[in-house]
Parts: structure tokens; sequence; C-alpha cells
């Protein structure tokens, strides 16, 4: 990976991690909660999902936080108002599209003590990709990473948010641990793809670069969760809606857990949820215990 400098009159002025306190319509995190639960779904289009699943999966989890990628809605739909009426809920909303573009969203029965959205460079905020939220016993950041795009027009402008984002978990995790999870656009190895060879540095999300990246993560700190609990498990998170890719299975792994490493020992389950239906993405859970 090649490191581009900036100049200081072109270089975008970073925001704090934390610029706004969290509305709280939920009891604030107050460190006496241990066991906690998460699942992160990329939804592909919140408005047309609720049509497709009654999130009845998702709700037997029980999940305590709840984290949606590529929600293309300005608000929350009644059906998720009502589902998760007991949750505290962010919605980070694209000003691309007339909202109708990216967006995330995070559910949690319990509130941060502070939530922060994007990442700090309007390059990539107008999208709305990035969820920060503190809790007492760590951090939890929840992205819509940025796809690199047919024959990789995007690569570049994927390679400077790997860098932002690199930065601040670097920042965060010296502070408390990090849990970082959502569909990150990468599958990091051959075992992460039904066809690695026919998509190798052709289709984003099986780039050098892009592998590079997620890699250069992991050594500064982090563990990929599925794969320390799953070493030579092949199990996909995502399939295209050609082909009946998903009935046979030709899959990619593009959505994440990546937690700090010093509580990797702390995580009791990291699973795909390959039954729930209703996006060309399944959920992922998570639950681990502090």
């Amino acid at each position: 990976m090649s490191k581009r400098k900036a100049s200081p009159e072109s270089a975008p002025k970073l925001a704090s991690i934390f610029t706004k306190k969290v509305k709280k319509l939920a009891p604030t995190d107050d460190g006496s909660q241990k066991s906690w639960k998460f699942v992160c779904w990329n939804v592909a289009g919140l408005r047309a999902c609720v049509k497709k699943s009654d999130f009845s999966e998702i709700l037997k989890e029980q999940p305590d936080i709840v984290f949606l990628g590529e929600t293309k809605c300005k608000e929350w739909p009644n059906e998720i108002e009502e589902k998760f009426k007991d949750y505290s809920k962010t919605l980070v909303i694209s000003t691309e599209k007339n909202g109708g573009y990216a967006g995330v969203g995070m559910l949690s029965k319990v509130a941060p003590l502070k939530i922060h959205k994007g990442i700090g460079d309007p390059e990539f905020d107008t999208a709305g990709r990035l969820i920060i939220a503190e809790f007492v016993e760590f951090f939890f950041v929840g992205s819509y990473v940025p796809n690199s795009g047919a024959k990789l027009v995007n690569l570049e402008k994927r390679g400077r948010w790997e860098a932002l984002l690199t930065g601040k978990l670097k920042s965060m995790t010296a502070t408390k641990p990090v849990i970082y999870g959502g569909d990150l656009n990468v599958a990091h190895e051959e075992i992460d793809l039904k066809n690695p060879e026919s998509n190798r540095n052709k289709t984003a999300g099986f780039t050098d670069q892009e592998r590079g990246w997620f890699g250069e993560m992991l050594e500064m700190g982090f563990t990929d969760t599925f794969r320390k609990m799953h070493p030579e498990e092949k199990k996909y998170t995502f399939w295209s809606y050609l082909a009946n890719a998903r009935e046979k299975d030709v899959g990619w792994r593009l959505d994440y857990y990546v937690v700090s490493d010093r509580i990797m020992e702390k995580v009791k389950k990291s699973e795909i949820m390959s039954e729930v239906k209703g996006s060309d993405h399944a959920p992922i859970v998570l639950h681990i215990e502090f």
C-alpha cells in the first residue's frame, strides 16, 4: 500500500471522535451489564427489508445492540419503531439521493455514553456510513464500508477511507477495547469467497490492496472473531441476486466483527445467520462477556 500525503491546504480537518451527546431513549450504560449480544445486518434498503422480514429471527437473539447498514431511508419505518420500541435509536441519513443511498442505523437497549456520526471527512460523511458509540467497557464502531466499485474505479477513495478509519481505531483501542462490526466490503482470505481465482484483483472486495488494508488493521492489535473461532469454516454473508447465487451458496464473507485482541478471549459466540432472508446479506451475531 503506497502512502499518499495530502497538502495542508487540501487535507480535511477531522472532527473529534465524539461531538454529540446521545438522546436518552433508554437507560444509559452504567457499567453493570457484562454480557452483550450484537447483531449487524446490511439490510440493502430498510423499507424494502421490513416487507420481506418480520425481524423475528433478530429479536429471538435478544440483542443488546443492532447495527443496520445500507438503510437507505430518512426515518425509521413504523415496523422498526414498533418492534424495537424499547431501544435507543440512532439513524445516520445520507444527504445523497434524497436519503435513498447508503445510511446506517443503531438500536440499543442501553443508551451509549456518547455517540458520533461519521468518520469526520465530508468526502464520506455525506453518505452516512459510520456510527461510533462509547459504552463503559468498550467502543462499538458500526460501519458500512465504501465499495471499490465496478472496474475498481473507487479503489483509491476506499484507501482514503481505510486510512481514516485505521487512525480512529488505533486511537480508540488505546483507551478502551473496540468492537468493530458491519459490512466491511472485503473478503480477507481465499476461504472467504467461493471463487477466489476468478475475482482476484478484478472484483471489488478481493483486491490485494483491500485485503492488505484489512490485514494491516488486524496487525495493529485486532482479531477477526469469526475466523478465529471457525478457522476452517467456509461460510458466507453475501450472495448476488443473480444466477441463484444464494441457493448455490456462491457467496462472499463481507460482514465481520473485529475486536481488540485483548478481549478476544471474552467472545463467546461469533456466527453468521445464513437462514435469515430479507436482504442479499445475512445478519451476523456476536456474544461477548466482560
